[in-house]
């Protein structure tokens, strides 16, 4: 047994290669870390979809008007809400994954490949009635190439470009592609055509709009057509990634195309894929920490607050510094908001993002009090690390400093088994109850052994259970 994909020779195209190690891809070939890894990222994935229904009510009834208004027919499961078509079920879920900002992050692609993947390869399997076994094929392929492409276009690419939205597609193509047994020149079609439909503009970054969490089921209803083009014959260009008027010279200033295929089959992205604590932006995590070691530690209340500073590295400033706060996502997105929640209530969680909480005064005034600094000195340790530093200055003359390299819940610091079973738990219990929400903790921890059915059977009782209210 061998734990490497055969490829073919380094002349041949990127999207060829990627085409080959996704239809050679197979569960036995797979280190155990991958698929232990594979299965949390999908619980993960479902259990942020099954928060919705209780965190995220607007954006659910979202969800129903968009399913009564495109597809009520079909036998694929569209979590909370009912059954569709394949493509709508793919399309739906993903914004339910999304929709509270808590879905898994790899941070060299800065991608929520999860939200594009898991409702993509749900459908496909679900529609095709796969195994379990198949399922997490389609997972790992999905999350090895859409990193990969991540990777070869970051960082410049997320000047206009919502990473989840353009790279997500390509894994959904892959994993799909996988479920339809493709052949790799047919999966090279694929993704040639992920290249061709890729776009999502990160313009909510400074509104908090609800396109952030549009995007990821978008990439993965462009993957589902992708695949399906190619499975239907659709010719495209050889190579869509590296072709000089390609996605990679399209879409970032400083293309890395051995990215795509470098170590291919044997180092595995999908390990390097971070579970969140905090349902915020990634980017938040850091001065999260940081500023929480703070007020831990130290006994003040919000009032003392003169002002609060954050050095960080530079993406944080120019994309995630915003403190026009007026909607839930608007908080998650802002890091500003984070550090001054952080710091008023010495806590958090799902609570910290509702409105109430937002528009409290004493938030608002440490929040007003709250800049984000841009350090050159941090700028080099990014993207591996995710550098902070806290300094919270008080009207009795302290000024209170904390670092944090790596957030909790990245590879480097990853969450314990209690700690991500306490978040599957946060998410799944207030909408399931504690013995539906225990019974799809095991189906998905035994997914290898279970048809895909077993799945979608548990997921469909959600409805049943949901607080889905019209807003």
């Amino acid at each position: 047994m061998t734990n490497s994909i055969a490829l073919p020779e380094e002349s041949s195209s990127p999207s060829l290669q990627l085409g080959q190690f996704v239809s050679e891809l197979r569960y036995e070939q797979l280190p155990a870390e991958v698929i232990a890894k594979a299965k949390e990222l999908l619980a993960d994935a479902l259990g942020c979809a099954v928060g919705a229904m209780s965190l995220e009510p607007r954006k659910v009834q979202v969800a129903r008007r968009l399913w009564q208004a495109i597809s009520q027919a079909g036998d694929c499961t569209v979590v909370g809400i009912g059954s569709a078509d394949s493509h709508t079920a793919a399309l739906i879920n993903g914004f339910l994954i999304n929709a509270t900002d808590n879905d898994d992050t790899h941070k060299r692609a800065l991608l929520h490949a999860g939200s594009c993947l898991v409702p993509a390869s749900l459908a496909m399997a679900q529609r095709a009635k796969r195994s379990g076994t198949q399922m997490i094929e389609a997972l790992v392929a999905g999350y090895e190439v859409c990193t990969r492409v991540g990777m070869a276009v970051m960082p410049s690419h997320y000047r206009f470009w919502h990473s989840t939205a353009t790279n997500g597609q390509f894994g959904a193509a892959a994993a799909v592609a996988r479920l339809l047994e493709l052949e790799p020149d047919q999966i090279r079609t694929a993704l040639n055509y992920a290249a061709t439909q890729a776009s999502g503009l990160n313009v909510f970054f400074e509104t908090g709009d609800d396109s952030k969490s549009i995007h990821p089921g978008k990439a993965a209803l462009n993957g589902m057509l992708a695949a399906f083009f190619a499975q239907a014959g659709a010719s495209s260009p050889k190579d869509s990634l590296v072709h000089p008027k390609g996605y990679l010279a399209a879409y970032s200033l400083d293309p890395k195309p051995a990215e795509l295929v470098t170590e291919l089959g044997t180092r595995w992205e999908i390990l390097q894929n971070g579970i969140k604590l905090y349902p915020s932006i990634l980017a938040s995590h850091s001065p999260i920490g940081a500023t929480l070691d703070i007020v831990r530690s130290h006994n003040f209340t919000a009032d003392e607050v003169i002002n609060i500073e954050i050095d960080t590295y530079p993406t944080v400033k120019s994309h995630f510094s915003s403190k026009l706060v007026q909607s839930e996502m608007a908080a998650r997105l802002s890091v500003p908001y984070c550090v001054a929640i952080a710091a008023v209530d010495k806590a958090v969680s799902q609570e910290q993002f509702q409105l109430a909480r937002i528009r409290n005064p004493d938030v608002q005034r440490v929040l007003a009090v709250t800049e984000v600094h841009s350090s050159e000195s941090l700028a080099g340790l990014y993207p591996e690390k995710f550098p902070a530093r806290v300094r919270i200055r008080l009207r009795d003359g302290r000024s209170l400093e904390s670092y944090h390299e790596y957030p909790k819940g990245d590879p480097s610091n990853p969450l314990s088994r209690s700690e991500f079973r306490d978040k599957f738990n946060k998410n799944t219990v207030p909408v399931m109850g504690e013995m539906k929400a225990e019974t799809l903790w095991r189906v998905i921890m035994s997914i290898e052994d279970r048809p895909v059915a077993d799945l979608t059977a548990i997921l469909d009782q959600v409805r049943d259970e949901s607080l889905i209210r019209d807003v």
